[in-house]
């Protein structure tokens, strides 16, 4: 396979993995929260090189769940004394998290070949040269981590289905009737953690948030249907690989950052035109609707 096609195939396999939670996050209100999860995670991996000495994707993302918990815990935390808003205690708890990841990079993660500039604009690339022996066989390592992490976002998606949806249009009815909507937000948030550590070095923070976040806001302006946002999601991301890459290459720039801008642009073009909640479609049926009505 050629070096743009693996490219495009692991930032592809982000979007897909992103798109199966992300309409659950913007329905479920809670797209900033993810952005907090997904940098929070940063001083979980550095945790694991100073503990173990080891990068390998299992022990990663063990530690990095352990500080998504810290995260979700210490917001709910904060939420709860009802001295602190919701966004504030967002924006108090995931900085610190962030900040301590930062502090642990430039002070003791050199040897892992973890620096700032990788983590946050990522380094797509490199990725072609990132290969493991898989029974015998050389394969990209970030494309067979990110594809594991697709296969489990979906045994979610599809496991929890009912659930999911109920509580995530319904959360009182859930509690009601017995699904724990809490546990699935915090279930939700660890597979956006494992999502997010698993795509952090190959495509950095920025694109991480962005495949979260923007196609799931993007399909959410398509559809009123949960399963065809899923799919709506899950195709931006891959409009967003395939066109970013295409610009990157065509204008000598970072892949990661124009991927994450055809991201942004699929949801502009959506937000103006959408046929039925568009600004041009809300305009018309304004101008259309019977005086004094």
């Amino acid at each position: 396979m050629s070096d743009p096609l693996v490219i495009i195939l692991v930032a592809g396999l982000v979007g897909t993995a992103a798109g199966l939670l992300g309409p659950f996050l913007v329905l479920r209100r809670m797209a900033l929260l993810s952005d907090a999860v997904s940098h929070a995670v940063l001083p979980g991996i550095v945790a694991v090189w100073l503990v173990a000495e080891t990068r390998a994707p299992l022990p990663v993302v063990i530690g990095a769940a352990a500080f998504a918990v810290i995260c979700v815990l210490g917001i709910d935390a904060l939420r709860a004394t009802g001295l602190v808003a919701s966004d504030a205690a967002i924006a108090l708890v995931f900085p610190a998290l962030f900040s301590l990841g930062v502090l642990g990079v430039t002070q003791f993660a050199e040897g892992i070949h973890l620096d700032l500039d990788s983590t946050i604009y990522g380094e797509l690339a490199f990725v072609p040269f990132d290969t493991m022996s898989l029974f015998g066989v050389e394969v990209i390592r970030p494309a067979v981590v990110l594809a594991v992490v697709v296969a489990a976002n979906l045994a979610l998606v599809l496991l929890l289905w009912k659930e999911l949806k109920a509580t995530t249009f319904d959360p009182q009815f859930g509690a009601v009737v017995g699904l724990r909507p809490r546990l699935l937000s915090r279930l939700l948030l660890l597979a956006v953690a494992v999502t997010a550590v698993a795509a952090f070095q190959a495509v950095g923070a920025i694109l991480v948030v962005t495949m979260l976040i923007v196609p799931g806001a993007t399909a959410y302006l398509l559809t009123d249907s949960l399963k065809v946002m899923v799919w709506a999601a899950i195709g931006v991301g891959w409009l967003g690989a395939i066109a970013g890459h295409t610009i990157a290459l065509a204008i000598d720039s970072n892949i990661a950052g124009a991927m994450g801008l055809v991201c942004s642009a699929c949801f502009v073009l959506a937000l103006v035109a959408s046929p039925r909640y568009g600004v041009l479609a809300r305009r018309r049926r304004r101008h259309q609707a019977p005086a004094g009505s």
